[in-house]
């Protein structure tokens, strides 16, 4: 299996898991409001559209990983109305905002944050009927021990559904996408969230990772069945679906 290149936030030694959970925790604050602001708003009708594909499958004990301050996990509550859904994420910044979020909504009997490490989850095998992964899965710091660990505790015929940024490639959206993403992004981000790093590190991170057709092969090697990718705004963002 072909090893993807690791990019790291910063320049200093340590794993990239750990400058990852420094990274966030040092945006937590902003991270909302650039979302937002960054994806002209976007980024929640992809959400969206990602959490409509688990519809007919009707699933009542969710995973969400990366979940950051939980905009999927009360989404999916919303549409989805499961019986538990537990969001794991290895920033502790993120986890709170994320909580605090889920209280306000009255979702704390549904809704469980906690603190995860997405390549060694603390559950039995074969224990949720789908997983989630918004915007997450290019910052694991091995991508298929991720995606293992993923597919050890979804049940037999459990969904994947991975929400990731992508490389458009259609002329002239794709040398404007990148000029925006490589340079005008980075320094939105650096007048805002007091973490330029973190921005550039966004753009390097989405080219190095393995998107469309390279992604769904990962996802056919470590075993998941009916695995397909789905193409949204030119090509910007990408659904990855697989099951178990």
């Amino acid at each position: 299996m072909t090893q993807v290149k690791t990019v790291k936030p910063y320049q200093e030694e340590g794993s990239k898991k750990k400058q990852i959970s420094t990274m966030f925790n040092n945006i937590a604050p902003y991270y909302d409001l650039l979302n937002k602001v960054l994806t002209l708003g976007i980024d929640r009708t992809w959400r969206k559209k990602a959490i409509n594909l688990l519809k007919e499958d009707n699933p009542k004990k969710l995973l969400d990983i990366a979940t950051g301050t939980g905009d999927l996990t009360l989404e999916m509550a919303k549409r989805l109305q499961p019986e538990e859904i537990i969001g794991g994420d290895i920033s502790t910044e993120m986890l709170a905002i994320g909580r605090e979020k889920v209280a306000k909504a009255g979702l704390t009997e549904m809704i469980t944050l906690k603190e995860i490490d997405s390549e060694d989850m603390p559950f039995e095998s074969n224990t949720f009927d789908a997983i989630t992964v918004a915007f997450g899965v290019r910052n694991f710091e091995n991508l298929e021990k991720g995606l293992i660990e993923m597919h050890r505790v979804l049940k037999p015929k459990g969904k994947l559904v991975v929400l990731e940024f992508s490389k458009p490639t259609i002329f002239p959206f794709k040398q404007l996408f990148n000029f925006y993403f490589k340079y005008i992004l980075p320094t939105i981000g650096k007048f805002t969230s007091k973490d330029p790093k973190a921005y550039k590190y966004l753009y390097e991170s989405v080219q190095a990772f393995p998107d469309g057709k390279n992604f769904v092969s990962k996802l056919d090697k470590i075993g998941f069945q009916s695995t397909q990718f789905i193409s949204l705004s030119l090509g910007i963002c990408t659904i990855y679906l697989g099951k178990k």
